[in-house]
Parts: C-alpha cells; sequence; structure tokens
C-alpha cells in the first residue's frame, strides 16, 4: 500500500522493511517504541505513524521528556489546578488533554523520572489521570508513540528504567537505522539538502564528484542525518564553487575513510590581500589591553556596518552575520 513518508526520503533495503512495519502498524492503536541513534529522524517516522493512522485529523503532540525540567514535566504532561504549586495562577491543561482523540509523542521517554513512569504506566493501562493538584480523574483517548536512543532494556537490567512500563510500551517495536546502514541514502540526502541549501540561498545548485560521493558513503556518519544535513549547509556557504570535490571534505572525515588529508593553508594564506592579523605589538602601542583593543575593532566595524547598510539595522546585522537583537544589544552597550 502507498504511504504518507511525511518528508522521510530514503529507498534503501534497510528504510523498506521499516516502511513496511509503519504500514502494517499505523491503521491500529498499538504502543509503538521507536529506537535509533540520536540523529536517525525518529520524529519524523513518528509523524510518519500519525499520517497513516485513523487519528491523522486530530492533534500531533510531541513531547521532549529530556528537555523538560523533572520538576515541571508532570505538569507539562498532565495539567495542573489553579494553586497546585507556588506559580500556579490558573489551570493549564496537559499535553495529553490537547492530544485528545490523536497522537501523542514521548520522545526521549528513557529520561523519565521512576516516580513519573508510573503515572504513564497507569495512562497507558487505565487510559485515565489527574492534573496536578486535582481530584477529577479524566480520560485519555490518546494513541502513545515513544522513542528513544538508549537500550531501554538495559536501563531496566540497572534499575532505571520500570520493567512493566517497558512492556507497556514496547507492544511494536520500530527501529529505525543509522545512516551508515542506508548506504545509497546517504547520497540521495545529501544531493536532498545541498539542493534546498542552494535555493534558500539563491545560489546555483551544487554538485558532488564521483570520488566526494564515495567519500561520504565511507564515512560513518556517527551523528547520522542531522550531522549530514548540517554539513550540507555548511558546504553550501563555504564551498566557492559549484562543484564540491574531496578537497572541500573536512580532515575527520578524510582520516575515517583511511586517507591523508590535504595540507590546509595557514592563517596568512588565507587573509585577504593587504591584511595582517593584529599582533601584541599593535596592543602595546596603542597601550591597551586584550579586551579594550577587541571593544575598539569591534567598534569599528559596528560602525562601518551601519554606515554600508544606510543605518538599516536588519541589513547591518547580515553583514556582520549576527542577529538583529544581538546587533542592536551592542549598539546600546556601545552607546552608538
Amino acid at each position: 500500500m502507498d504511504i504518507d513518508k511525511s518528508g522521510i526520503i530514503g529507498q534503501s533495503p534497510a528504510l523498506k522493511k521499516v516502511f513496511k512495519v509503519l504500514a502494517k502498524v499505523a491503521p491500529t492503536d498499538s504502543t509503538v517504541l521507536v529506537t535509533g541513534e540520536s540523529g536517525t529522524g525518529k520524529e519524523l517516522l513518528v509523524r510518519a505513524l500519525h499520517a497513516n493512522s485513523k487519528r491523522k485529523g486530530k492533534p500531533f503532540v510531541p513531547v521532549n521528556c529530556g528537555a523538560i525540567p523533572a520538576e515541571l514535566l508532570e505538569s507539562e504532561l498532565f495539567g495542573h489546578e489553579k494553586g497546585a504549586f507556588t506559580h500556579a495562577i490558573r489551570s493549564r491543561a496537559g499535553r495529553f488533554e490537547l492530544a485528545e482523540g490523536g497522537t501523542i509523542f514521548l520522545d526521549e521517554i528513557g529520561e523519565l523520572d521512576l516516580s513519573l513512569q508510573v503515572k504513564i504506566l497507569r495512562v497507558l493501562q487505565e487510559k485515565e489521570f489527574e492534573r496536578v493538584g486535582g481530584t477529577k480523574t479524566q480520560q485519555a483517548d490518546v494513541r502513545v508513540v515513544a522513542a528513544t536512543n538508549r537500550d531501554l532494556e538495559v536501563e531496566v537490567q540497572k534499575g532505571n528504567f520500570r520493567e512493566d512500563l517497558f512492556y507497556r510500551l514496547n507492544v511494536i517495536p520500530l527501529h529505525l537505522p543509522s545512516l551508515r546502514d542506508r548506504g545509497s541514502d546517504i547520497s540521495l540526502l545529501a544531493d536532498h539538502f545541498l539542493g534546498g541549501f542552494a535555493a534558500s540561498q539563491e545560489r546555483k545548485p551544487l554538485a558532488l564528484t564521483a570520488e566526494a560521493r564515495r567519500m561520504l558513503l565511507a564515512y560513518d556518519w556517527p551523528g547520522n542525518i542531522r550531522e549530514l544535513e548540517n554539513f550540507m549547509e555548511r558546504l553550501s556557504i563555504l564551498c566557492d564553487g559549484d562543484i564540491i570535490t574531496p578537497d572541500e571534505l573536512p580532515e575527520k572525515i578524510w582520516r575515517c575513510v583511511g586517507k591523508t588529508p590535504p595540507p590546509q593553508p595557514s592563517e596568512e594564506a588565507l587573509a585577504p590581500v593587504g591584511f595582517s592579523w593584529p599582533r601584541i605589538q599593535d596592543l602595546q602601542e596603542r597601550e591597551l589591553d586584550l579586551k579594550s583593543f577587541l571593544d575598539a575593532v569591534e567598534e569599528r566595524l559596528l560602525v562601518e556596518a551601519l554606515e554600508l547598510s544606510n543605518g538599516v539595522k536588519n541589513r547591518a546585522a547580515e553583514i556582520l552575520g549576527i542577529k538583529r537583537t544581538t546587533l542592536i544589544e551592542k549598539l546600546k552597550k556601545k552607546g552608538l
């Protein structure tokens, strides 16, 4: 059957196996546990799961359990009543209520405290919960999908994760392969990212030479798709021509594939014609310490950027490669 892949790109056998399981499990309400290394695209896979489910017209609510402080996570998940704690000045619905009828995605569930694991287990077993500080039991008509880059079986053995919760979550295990196990998908993704970044930067599309592609395929990509995307963005900015050769690739890729990286130019060679790097003698001649010298250089560049942009702060910030808010803070600090 045709499925909505929600932007997942790839045709490798490893990914096709994932799509096959996805097509079978998506129409059900079974709890799914998605595993895989960091950066493999677990949230995209869960979004595809929701998009192919009977709940696709209802909310999809993601929660990163590792990004929210433990003391706030219970309230974030289940909501709270007014006065439940010091800053609870009004009642507030939690993510389970917001996901009513749809799917709640508990990302990095391996980060949950044991005390909160008990409450998640209750939702899975009884389909009910209470807000923090509340007494009214609420029903939870939601599909729960969780994800982790940890080995939860190992965490169970260590006593960091409840065994009963693990088995409740692991009804349908869905493992997302690492990028290094997806073969030619690396090349497909590289082209996709390069095309997108070139378009956003209004430059000609970039092309990889055959040898550069071979090196990308041989690299182990410890950061997975996230690392590849960030690297393609860097190339789209720093590459001078329209062709990406092996010389454009970083030293770590050369070393990973067992090759000696090309010699890197010295700082002097990288400097523009007529430019000389500041020396200690420059500070001494001006009787300045390092901070005062850098402040003076920064102020001069700020003034020049404003002059070049005719005082338009957005443009000045772009010229300097900083955010507009950062520029304004610096201008205020220096009284400019």
